[in-house]
This record gives C-alpha cells, sequence and structure tokens, in this order.
C-alpha cells in the first residue's frame, strides 16, 4: 500500500481514533477522576484549536521527517466535504494534519515514532 495515495481526509479519519486513544489512554495512567474529568482534560488536546496549536509548536522545534512534513502539508491542503463547526477553515486544516500524521504512522506501523511525537505533546 502506497500511503502517499491515500486521500489525506482518509489518513485524517483514521488517525483521529489512533490520536484520540493515546489521549484517553494517558489520562487514565494519570488517574484523572471520573468521566467528567476526563472529558475535560482530553479537551486540552483533542479539540480542533489545540490541535492547530500543537502541530505548530511541532513544527517549530522541527521534529518532523521530510515523509512526516510531506503528509502534513498535503492534509492541510485538503478541501473537506464540509464547513467545520465551531472553529476556522485554518484551525480545522491544522487539526486534520496532525490526525493524517498519526493516521500515516499508523499505517506504516511505526508505533514508535507515534510513541516519540506523543511524548513531545504530552510533555513526558
Amino acid at each position: 500500500m502506497n500511503i502517499n495515495e491515500i486521500n489525506a481526509g482518509i489518513l485524517a479519519y483514521l488517525g483521529d481514533s489512533v490520536y484520540e486513544v493515546k489521549i484517553r489512554n494517558y489520562l487514565i495512567e494519570k488517574k484523572y477522576g471520573n468521566v467528567n474529568v476526563l472529558d475535560k482534560e482530553a479537551i486540552k488536546y483533542v479539540s480542533a484549536n489545540n490541535q492547530a496549536i500543537i502541530l505548530d509548536n511541532l513544527i517549530s522545534k522541527k521534529i518532523f521527517t521530510d515523509e512526516e512534513l510531506y503528509t502534513i502539508n498535503r492534509a492541510r491542503n485538503y478541501k473537506p466535504n464540509s464547513k467545520p463547526k465551531n472553529t476556522s477553515i485554518k484551525i480545522y486544516k491544522k487539526a486534520t494534519a496532525l490526525e493524517a500524521l498519526f493516521g500515516m504512522l499508523y499505517l506504516k506501523k511505526d508505533y514508535e515514532r507515534i510513541s516519540y511525537i506523543m511524548k513531545e505533546i504530552l510533555g513526558d
């Protein structure tokens, strides 16, 4: 399978799940109280606005490979089928790019790289 031939929206669709599971697992391991508390903490990482900020921070750290930057840029240029809710198109595209990155890495089975990027995001 050539990952570069997979639609960026599909990569983001998969990556959204991968990223969210990683965040939820992290929060559970940190023993954040009940489900309501977990949901509030998760928003700090999974909302489109915060994902855009996270992506910008990671880009400024220059941690991405050329292949990862290619996927990020491809996803930022992806045209969604519907208008984003509760955010601007610019922020939505950055969030989509972060999710697509995780989708690409997951399909490549590059779990070590996923873990490394999650550590950069979570500060661990």
